[in-house]
């Protein structure tokens, strides 16, 4: 990937016809507050696209600060519309048809844009038949035109498999789930890129455990670039969709900006050297 050949606003095509942005803003841990501040923040430095869930209970916040942005011609000067910005959301439980099927039309309100674009089922808890039943609800969904594009998120290789083997009307196009270089998921990320499956990364900056390590910060300086933008960099580079999270306008800013250098080949198997399965916050991808 030559330098430059990437912006905030350039997207992955997806086999439905639809698109993605490569970078998305993460909402996780957010008081409403924060996230239509922080949203607002985004979508002003360039960003197109805003990860949000029913755990996060900033769905209503993220939609607000959508539907400002583009209502207010002193910020919104490219005339963009909503089929511009990218929404994403997530079913805080599986359970069964009906209560799935109810619970994706309550957050499409919520979040007051019209439809969500990405929904995805946030983990694989709740055993097989609920999870099944709950992603039948979400194709019904994409079918009724609230959602555009259906995923999964935590899934491990054996959560997939069993989706696949259930032979859905609909694929998911993602699986979203911890990845950074010290914490690489070999497995899952191979899996996916097999079955044509985007990997996107939560975390992607290991919530900043690791920004002093010596190879980090030693390949920042090399670069000319902090260490979050190296390791959003090395997500991009492999292909994944980064999701980094901050509130502070000059970081959201900063985190955009990755095409003023590509991190060459041996420096990229440095940092998927780097793996020590860093898990940051929870880990379904081995439930039953």
């Amino acid at each position: 990937m030559a330098p430059n050949s990437f912006s905030l606003s350039s997207r992955i095509p997806l086999a439905n016809g639809l698109s993605i942005p490569r970078i998305h803003l993460g909402v996780y841990l957010m008081t409403g507050k924060e996230a239509r501040s922080a949203v607002q923040h985004a979508l002003q430095a360039g960003y197109r696209a805003c990860d949000s869930a029913q755990m996060y209970r900033n769905e209503a916040e993220c939609g607000q600060a959508i539907l400002e942005f583009l209502n207010d011609k002193s910020v919104n000067t490219s005339g963009l519309t909503r089929e511009d910005i990218f929404f994403t959301s997530k079913l805080a439980t599986n359970s069964t048809y009906a209560t799935a099927r109810k619970s994706i039309s309550q957050s499409v309100k919520k979040s007051g844009l019209g439809y969500i674009d990405l929904f995805l089922l946030h983990s694989p808890y709740g055993g097989k038949q609920a999870r099944l039943d709950s992603w039948r609800a979400l194709e019904d969904a994409i079918a009724d035109g609230e959602v555009k594009i259906g995923g999964v998120s935590n899934y491990g290789v054996k959560h997939l498999e069993e989706l696949i083997a259930s032979k859905p009307r609909i694929l998911p196009a993602v699986n979203q789930i911890e990845v950074h270089p010290f914490n690489t998921r070999t497995n899952i990320t191979s899996f996916c890129q097999e079955h044509g499956i985007l990997v996107e990364a939560y975390a992607p900056l290991a919530r900043a455990l690791r920004m002093k390590h010596p190879i980090i910060s030693g390949l920042a300086k090399k670069y000319n670039c902090t260490p979050a933008q190296l390791m959003i960099r090395w997500s991009l580079q492999h292909g994944y969709i980064p999701l980094p999270k901050s509130v502070s306008k000059e970081r959201i800013r900063a985190n955009g900006e990755v095409s003023h250098f590509a991190i060459d080949e041996q420096d990229m198997q440095r940092m998927d050297d780097l793996d020590e399965y860093l898990v940051t916050d929870w880990d379904p991808v081995d439930t039953d």
